[in-house]
């Protein structure tokens, strides 16, 4: 699979990819130099993350340029079967371009855990009603706590973690789930599932399961109107999140602490653009404010001069 069913539309007209692929590369850090360069001189942006245990991130750019990236990948040994997952945006979502090498492509911590030895099984999004309805299914959403608070599926258990590193720790100390039942888990887009799932064949749970593409993949092929999804599902670029369809939601990004905030939230007195939400106002200082505030006075001032040059060039 190369691309999802639904392309970007005309109003849309930014492709975001997101990626991620396990395989054993054997000289990683050669891959860095010539995989940036192409980017660059393409003018896609975002994040992508090389690693002995293979590649992962997100990308965006015009329909030509995600093209050429993902065929450059895609000729790399080992990546020949990279999947990947599109949707759109109005304008491009990411700052700059990172090609960063990693010991992990998604960090848990925790040695000779390898998805491409151990994994649960694969669920597709079609078949993913089914297996969470059913009552002896415990379902475990595998994101971060922020992530989890704008979105889930109903009935999920949120391991409240602040990363991902504390989700084995979660499953030893705290989660207290019987191995003779079925445990169904989930992510944004599979990746910190494949490592969830191997995790947990590791501590002997024979029927672990995790849904296919993700959150976004769901999103994106089962009706809203059999949907079991709740919210938003949070994304790691400018859109923030996005809903059914894979289209963008209402949640926008507190500059101060990076959490989503809701509709709700931002009508709160705690909510200052740039400057806190409900979930920091109360750990930050009023000189924390004070700083958040002269530095997002500076981005405005700095975004309306760079406006005004584009529009006298």
């Amino acid at each position: 699979m190369n691309t999802l069913a639904t392309p970007p539309t005309s109003n849309q007209p930014v492709v975001v990819a997101a990626l991620y692929h396990f395989a054993r590369l054997a000289d990683h850090e050669a891959l860095q130099k010539p995989l940036a360069e192409l980017c660059c001189s393409l003018g896609v942006r975002g994040t992508l993350l090389l690693a002995r245990e293979g590649v992962n991130g997100t990308i965006a750019g015009s329909r030509q340029a995600i093209n050429a990236v993902l065929a450059h990948l895609r000729a790399i040994s080992g990546l020949e079967q990279l999947e990947h997952k599109e949707s759109g945006a109005h304008k491009m979502p990411f700052r700059r371009m990172k090609v960063r090498l990693k010991k992990e492509i998604v960090t848990m911590g925790v040695p000779d855990i390898d998805p491409l030895e151990d994994v649960g099984a694969y669920v597709d999004p079609k078949d993913w009603n089914a297996l969470i309805s059913d009552p002896d299914t415990i379902v475990i959403d595998t994101r971060n706590d922020y992530e989890v608070g704008i979105g889930t599926f109903k009935g999920a258990i949120n391991p409240e973690t602040g990363t991902f590193r504390e989700f084995p720790d979660w499953v030893e100390t705290t989660a207290s789930i019987p191995r003779d039942k079925p445990v169904a888990m989930f992510c944004t887009g599979g990746i910190r599932c494949e490592k969830a799932t191997a995790f947990m064949r590791a501590k002997g749970y024979d029927k672990v399961y995790h849904l296919k593409g993700g959150i976004l993949k769901y999103l994106e092929e089962v009706d809203e109107d059999e949907s079991l999804w709740e919210g938003s599902c949070f994304v790691f670029d400018e859109r923030v999140a996005v809903t059914h369809g894979l289209r963008e939601s209402d949640e926008i990004l507190c500059r101060a602490c990076r959490n989503p905030v809701t509709p709700e939230e931002q009508a709160s007195e705690l909510y200052e653009e740039g400057v806190s939400c409900p979930h920091c106002y109360h750990s930050r200082t009023e000189e924390d404010r004070k700083r958040f505030r002269m530095r997002h006075q500076q981005m405005l001032a700095a975004r309306k001069a760079a406006q005004s040059d584009s529009e006298n060039a």
